[in-house]
């Protein structure tokens, strides 16, 4: 049996007996609270960039497809036909694991791994910007038209009150979902009827619309500026038939497939004058505002190493200098200083181990409890969320561990050359 270890076991058994007893409870404290924080932090720092950025693509699509003249104004009035050869077979792009060689710029990609599924859906959409007047009260608002292919799967989990659109098939539905942002500053609810004007080639138009449903996402820029119409209303307004659309929304599996399959959307399946646009490219600011949070993130995480490494450095040292006597005695019958100091690393680790498990006992319970409790709540105003979210990746909690436990025993090496620095004669007189 390795001595070392063996000498370690017999020392953390008799360390409780020990006046070190209550240093080693405050490292493992130390590393239980550094290791809840970080779990914490983590998980709370990847659920809000989930929710975020699942609501933003779930209401715009991943990628927009539209005329390359237009494609830096996402509600300029400029129309392409539906009748296009992607439409709608891309939604069976990458269900293979891989994409084919792309030809770009006459330079040949070699085919990418997909990291979950490919493009799940591709749909429609037009915007015609208004105003609406209800009950003396006036807001602006854009209005987007969506057809028969809208997927209804993300925007229902988001309705308050009413139901989606229903469309006809011989005529335009005069319905209208509004969210409860406006809904609230319009004064009107589910069944109330009123007229949006719009202006088109110098001319004044109005047409009634009835309010089918309410929705609230918590992006109180979008749900404050548009309402979801039947895009053959939007047609109407702009003099197009119903081949003529605004543009194509794609949705995919996995976002960490988004620039992949943008690239291969682009250069491989859509004609050259027309273009097509990830939603990151399109609003930048509040995905850069979502990146800021891994510098939050990496900022909790090394402050808590911080905390731990300088905990169990002091521990290390006042459990060195109360073995000096057995210390001595191990010199003295021939054991080497590298062996004397595995005993003190072994008992570190068990120590970080202790303060390991507690961590993660209490950090994943605490995130638990905000996770269906939800008793942590938000300004939704401020931070699109009405409450603080987690998610949970395995992969995260085992790296923080797994990190924590290597970084912490690469610093105790330092402070365990002070077993070097013991003489055996004086260690062995030492009382």
């Amino acid at each position: 049996m390795n001595y070392s270890f063996f000498i370690a076991k017999k020392v953390a058994a008799a360390g409780e007996q020990s006046f070190a007893r209550v240093i080693i409870r405050i490292a493992v404290i130390a590393i239980a609270l550094s290791i809840t924080v970080m779990i914490c932090a983590t998980a709370l720092v990847s659920g809000f960039k989930r929710e975020i950025s699942s609501k933003i693509f779930g209401f715009w699509g991943h990628i927009h497809i539209t005329n390359a003249s237009v494609y830096e104004n996402l509600l300029e009035e400029s129309w392409l036909t539906k009748k296009q050869d992607f439409y709608p077979y891309l939604d069976t792009l990458g269900r293979v694991p891989y994409l084919e060689n792309q030809k770009i710029f006459g330079r040949t990609v070699k085919r990418t791994r997909l990291t979950n599924g490919g493009v799940r859906h591709i749909q429609v959409y037009a915007f015609k910007g208004g105003i609406i007047k209800a009950k003396d009260e006036i807001e602006g608002i854009f209005l987007k038209g969506v057809g028969r292919d809208f997927d209804w799967q993300f925007l229902s989990q988001y309705l308050v009150a009413g139901r989606p659109i229903k469309m006809q098939d011989s005529v335009a539905s005069n319905e209208i979902l509004i969210s409860r942002t406006t809904a609230n500053r319009l004064k009107v609810d589910v069944g109330d009827v009123f007229r949006v004007h719009f202006v088109q080639n110098g001319e004044q138009l109005k047409r009634s619309f009835k309010i089918c449903g309410i929705y609230k996402t918590g992006l109180e820029e979008y749900d404050r500026q548009f309402a979801l119409v039947d895009i053959r209303k939007i047609q109407q307004l702009l003099g197009w038939n119903e081949d003529q659309v605004a543009g194509f929304e794609v949705f995919l599996d996995d976002i960490n497939d988004l620039k992949p399959l943008s690239e291969a959307i682009y250069y491989n399946h859509i004609p050259k004058e027309l273009y097509a646009e990830t939603i990151r490219q399109k609003f930048p600011g509040i995905f850069n505002w979502l990146d800021l949070q891994n510098i939050n993130e990496v900022v909790i995480l090394s402050l808590m190493v911080i905390v731990a490494i300088i905990n169990m450095i002091t521990a290390l040292m006042i459990l060195i200098f109360e073995r000096t006597n057995m210390i001595g005695v191990l010199k003295s019958m021939g054991a080497r200083n590298w062996g004397i100091r595995r005993i003190f690393l072994y008992y570190a680790a068990y120590i970080i181990l202790s303060g390991l498990f507690w961590g993660n006992l209490l950090g994943i319970t605490l995130c638990l409890l905000q996770k269906y409790f939800k008793f942590i709540r938000l300004d939704e105003e401020n931070y699109y969320l009405s409450y603080a979210p987690i998610h949970f990746n395995l992969w995260s909690i085992l790296v923080l561990n797994a990190g924590t436990m290597l970084i912490t025993l690469l610093f105790l090496i330092i402070p365990s050359y002070l077993v070097s620095r013991i003489s055996p004669v004086k260690a062995i007189r030492f009382d």
